[in-house]
């Protein structure tokens, strides 16, 4: 990556800093923020220009030829509360092109009304099926999408079922129990510590945050796949994602880690000059 972020990364670092959410930083903003998402039953982004099947009872968006020898489930982001958006929907639609592949996008079960166990249960049943058509599975998410999928790997072990070929995140949320602090709140123009520890914990339920299937972090990285891990060295979960990186390397995982030098959360997901840089990685890891 460049020394420095580009100009359009700039503004758009200025853009987000200046629509971060309140309820970001605010206990009492997120504490009403959860209870309105508590109130609110819609789990399934209204879209109808990508094309979608149901899978147990849940929309899964689908993007290039399912009769790709490659599939790539991707994960998305939004602190576990938040639906899928656009962003999310044309990323993976590009990648579908990019790099020849059939990419799955499920709608999964949210936070407050979800807990974690249930997109366990719904990925895991995903992920079986896949195995049986015999694609070759690449896992992908961004931020709390990203979480997800390092600790889904972690649970295929306990599961005793096969790895993916490989596994690619974007800042993931390593840690929903927030326990590195102090975190850097004033750089990320996305997250803040208190509206993630409290969103941390509903997406937990009764488990502990600590937990390696909502924090990765405390997990046994042992028999990973391949991974690739994507950072922003100005985002909150910075310093967790860089200590993660040093517990796969302990445990023998071939891991690369690629930092984006003073960039932003998920900076790959923009339309940034580094976004493109970070797609020819990809195109290559997937070779």
């Amino acid at each position: 990556m460049s020394d420095k972020p580009s100009f359009i990364a700039k503004i758009v670092e200025r853009v987000l800093m200046l629509n971060k959410p309140l309820y970001m930083d605010s206990r009492d903003k997120v504490i009403e923020f959860l209870d309105e998402k508590s109130n609110n039953n819609i789990n399934q982004p209204i879209n109808s220009f990508f094309k979608s099947f149901d899978f147990d009872g849940r929309q899964i968006f689908r993007f290039g030829d399912e009769n790709s020898k490659n599939v790539i489930v991707y994960m998305h982001g939004g602190a576990y509360v938040n639906e899928i958006n656009m962003q999310h929907l044309l990323f993976c639609k590009l990648l579908s092109v990019l790099v020849d592949s059939y990419v799955l996008l499920p709608v999964y079960p949210l936070a407050p009304l979800h807990k974690f166990s249930e997109t366990f249960e719904f990925i895991t049943n995903l992920y079986e099926k896949l195995i049986n058509e015999e694609y070759n599975i690449t896992l992908m998410g961004d931020s709390a999408g990203g979480g997800f999928v390092l600790s889904f790997c972690q649970y295929l072990n306990q599961m005793h079922l096969p790895q993916p070929r490989n596994s690619i995140t974007f800042s993931p949320w390593v840690d929903i129990s927030m326990s590195n602090s102090p975190y850097d709140n004033d750089n990320d123009p996305i997250l803040g510590e208190i509206g993630l520890r409290e969103i941390g914990k509903s997406w937990a339920g009764d488990l502990s945050t600590k937990d390696y299937r909502v924090s990765p972090i405390y997990g046994d990285n042992h028999n990973l796949s391949k991974t690739l891990i994507f950072a922003g060295e100005n985002e909150i979960f910075f310093k967790d994602i860089k200590n993660y990186v040093d517990n796969l390397e302990r445990d023998g995982v071939d891991v690369t880690f690629i930092v984006g030098t003073e960039l932003f959360h998920i900076y790959p997901l923009f339309p940034i000059p580094e976004a493109i840089s970070t797609l020819k990685i990809i195109k290559k890891e997937m070779k």
